[in-house]
């Protein structure tokens, strides 16, 4: 309890020792009377409400009279319930000043003051200037929001974790590929949002960066909360953090369309357009790998090379688009007689490779004899029933004295050239010493 005998009535005298050290504490102090008059108010407090004010000119004037609270009241609500309801209140509040012009804002303290018997007769207020440090506040928020909305507009992944695995920001990007919302994700652990295997192998990476100090750029690979496999491309940096904890920033670009272009221009340069098997470039380029690494480790290896029969005379009495047809009908039917480990490529306007790894060459000719079939009772179009279509193809196998792959497929072609000399429509295989040997036909 504050005993009001305590509270000046009067101006003290300039030597009085409370008065200095009021004056001295850095607050704002005065205090009123029931109606909210001044009794008393430091030095600070005069200086502020006017120029060359002393306690006298003051002292029974009410605060509105020399500061601007809004509204026709001469209180403030927060001063009533204090006299009326003796509440302590403590609150932000603001005020325009008369004799500056300008409007400041303090956090008040306010409490109830009363006699010997309990009764309110005024109260004590104890202010402290926040201006400055509201403006600082209100425009470290503004930035905040500028760049929240900046962040989360970023084409990107952008977050901070610190040196503890946690997660200290994460935009709206990031929040969506986890599919939780930013508050579920700021303090949670890397792992706690991510396969533990992904995220013991992002962690490993982090830490080295935290270790070295140096960037990090690379792309990833994402599973995301819907399980589609996204890629990204990452650029992350150390940063001492507040207080010098460590952190990191990253920065993620998802390229997944891009890598999925590259993917497809890829395809399509290795890819014949019309069939939709390999061209003749991505054949070769396979081809002498698959020969290196059948030589490297003994094992077998075959080639066929394909003709299909009479082909001019098709596009010559049907048409190019027909003959488009025949192509592609052809590429199916040896598709559904081949593994997926083996290679179909159309090399040129109507002719086809085919390479068989880990396959001899008793397989590789029960093979093409497979293919030959189906394509002689394969009928490209249902208007022209009459048309049939047959190839010719020639085998050859890897043999030890076979020294490159261009030697195994002259074998080849020159196996299909026996073949098409023969009567075309039938297979036939060629050694390393030149001997071709024909393959008995099932119905030719």
């Amino acid at each position: 309890m504050i005993d009001v005998g305590l509270v000046p009535q009067v101006p003290l005298p300039a030597v009085d020792p409370y008065r200095l050290l009021l004056d001295e504490v850095g607050a704002f102090v005065y205090t009123t009377d029931s109606e909210g008059r001044f009794t008393y108010a430091n030095q600070l407090v005069l200086d502020l409400l006017g120029p060359n004010l002393r306690l006298e000119d003051v002292y029974g004037k009410s605060f509105t009279d020399f500061v601007d609270i809004g509204g026709d009241d001469k209180l403030r609500e927060t001063d009533r319930r204090v006299l009326r309801d003796g509440e302590t209140i403590a609150r932000e509040e603001d005020n325009h000043i008369h004799a500056t012009g300008e409007t400041r804002t303090y956090w008040s303290v306010k409490k109830p003051l009363r006699d010997n018997d309990g009764n309110i007769v005024g109260l004590i207020g104890i202010s402290h200037d926040i201006t400055e440090k509201k403006r600082l506040e209100d425009k470290l928020r503004q930035q905040k929001e500028l760049l929240d909305v900046v962040l989360d507009n970023v084409d990107a992944l952008v977050y901070m974790k610190g040196a503890n695995r946690r997660f200290l920001y994460a935009n709206r990007h990031l929040a969506e590929v986890f599919g939780q919302p930013i508050e579920h994700i700021i303090g949670r652990l890397d792992s706690e949002l991510m396969p533990k295997d992904v995220a013991d192998a992002f962690w490993e990476k982090d830490q080295h960066i935290l270790a070295t100090g140096q960037r990090y750029t690379g792309e990833e690979s994402l599973v995301d909360n819907q399980g589609r496999q996204r890629h990204y491309w990452s650029v992350v940096v150390p940063w001492a953090g507040a207080g010098g904890m460590p952190a990191l920033i990253g920065l993620v670009t998802d390229i997944t369309e891009l890598h999925q272009l590259q993917e497809e221009l890829q395809r399509q340069i290795r890819t014949d357009s019309l069939t939709g098997i390999a061209n003749r470039r991505s054949f070769f380029e396979h081809a002498e790998s698959e020969f290196a690494r059948s030589r490297r480790h003994r094992l077998p290896l075959s080639l066929i090379a394909i003709d299909i029969d009479h082909f001019k005379r098709i596009n010559d009495r049907y048409g190019h688009p027909m003959g488009d047809r025949v192509l592609r009908d052809f590429a199916g039917c040896a598709a559904h007689a081949l593994r997926e480990e083996d290679v179909c490529a159309r090399t040129g306007g109507e002719e086809f490779c085919i390479l068989l790894p880990e396959t001899d060459l008793k397989h590789a000719v029960a093979i093409a004899e497979r293919i030959r079939l189906a394509t002689a009772a394969c009928r490209p179009c249902p208007e022209h029933p009459e048309l049939a279509i047959t190839a010719s193809f020639g085998i050859a196998a890897l043999e030890e004295r076979t020294p490159s792959f261009d030697i195994l497929f002259s074998r080849a072609d020159h196996a299909l050239y026996t073949a098409k000399q023969q009567g075309r429509n039938r297979c036939c295989h060629q050694h390393m010493d030149g001997s071709p040997a024909p393959v008995r036909m099932a119905n030719p």
